[in-house]
Formats: structure tokens, sequence, C-alpha cells
């Protein structure tokens, strides 16, 4: 006897196990699935570590599936400079990440965000890490790319409610490189 199992990722099927007795089983794999594309993005929720969005609608309007585009996908990653000179580089470093990470788990079922991370591409993402000066640098700018109905996370880091640094979701570079054209490279 055999039956399926479907997760959004995988279907199992489940069929009795030749090598042991008959009440145990033994999962194949015959087929990987690739997760439903959804149309609506994901939006970060909105607590203590993230910022408010815009719509949903707005966000519709300016993600491109990635059949209909042939631009670099690329990810944003903002850090402090004031935070680079006064903590350990590699607290500053850690910060960046889990605003990558979060920003990118947030919208996994994005397309841009699938394609960004498929097999064929995981081993040549594209990042820009930028810096602005201080915190109301940061602020603003997420002001502005909140506003501009940019998806993006602030990390805020807990528990002392610092806002360190943001990653947008991954982006066309032609959609967002404007909101980013007057930070520095972060060096």
């Amino acid at each position: 006897m055999a039956f399926t199992i479907s997760f959004p990722m995988f279907r199992f099927l489940l069929t009795p196990s030749a090598s042991s007795i008959s009440t145990s089983t033994a999962i194949r794999v015959p087929h990987l699935h690739a997760p439903t594309l959804s149309t609506r993005p994901t939006l970060l929720s909105s607590n203590s570590m993230s910022q408010p969005l815009a719509d949903s609608q707005t966000i519709a309007n300016q993600t491109q599936s990635p059949s209909e585009n042939a631009e670099v996908v690329l990810q944003y990653v903002v850090l402090r400079r004031d935070l680079i000179d006064t903590w350990p580089l590699g607290s500053v470093v850690t910060q960046g990440c889990h605003a990558s990470v979060s920003a990118v788990w947030a919208n996994k079922d994005d397309p841009l965000t699938i394609d960004y991370c498929s097999p064929e591409k995981i081993d040549s993402m594209h990042k820009v890490t930028l810096e602005v000066k201080g915190e109301a640098q940061i602020k603003n700018l997420s002001e502005k790319l909140t506003s501009g109905g940019i998806i993006h996370k602030m990390w805020i880091e807990q528990p002392e409610n610092i806002p360190t640094c943001l990653a947008t979701k991954p982006y066309p570079k032609s959609v967002v490189s404007s909101y980013f054209k007057k930070l520095k490279l972060c060096k």
C-alpha cells in the first residue's frame, strides 16, 4: 500500500519498507516540486524588530517575475558608520547578516527572492553593502524606502532597541538603486 503526503516544497511517497516489518515505512522522494509561487509579496510583520511597509498593491506593481526581468537582481545592505567605528567589526557584520537573512526569509514566496536563492544562482548572489552616518540617517532611509513601497528589514538590536542596519529584499537594480545613489560603499 502506498500513499502520498504533500508539503509546500516536497511530495513524499510513503510505501512499506521492503527490508523491515510491514509496520514501518520508508520515505521515497520521487520528485521535488518547486514551491508554489505567490503573486502576493510577503510583508514583514510589524513587531519590535520590523518597520511598517507599503501596501501590497504598490509592492506588486514594482515586483517583476524573474522571467520578465533579465536585469541583475540584488540586495542592498546598509550599515551604520558610527557603529562600525565603535563596535567590534564582527558584531556589525552580524547585524547586517541578520537583516539580510530576515528580509529574504520574510519574502521567501516572492518570485524575485525565489530566483535570487535558486540553486542555479545561490553561488552568484549580488549584494551591495553601503553605509550611513548614524541612527537618524538609517531611520530616514527606512522611511523613504517604506514610502516608496520598497520592502526591507530594519534590524533593531534587542533588548537595547538600537536600529543597527537594514536590508532590502532582492530587487532588480533599476527598481531600487535611486534610493541608494547618495550613499557611500561601506569600506
